[in-house]
């Protein structure tokens, strides 16, 4: 379960992040940029440890 939670939540982020990005860029705002790319990161960081989760089990 811990696994598809990690997953479901790094997409939300990337997601999320993708939009933050582009509006930011839209209206010349760099900080709103900024923040869309650090939270595609954290959707990474997160879609990574969904993985490890699959690999080795729930219980890392």
């Amino acid at each position: 379960m811990g696994e598809f939670t990690d997953k479901l939540d790094a997409a939300g982020n990337k997601i999320a992040g993708n939009v933050k990005e582009a509006a930011g860029k839209a209206a010349g705002n760099d900080k709103l940029e900024a923040e869309g790319k650090a939270q595609q990161l954290k959707g990474t960081g997160q879609d990574v440890k969904g993985s490890v989760k699959g690999a080795l089990g729930d219980d890392i």
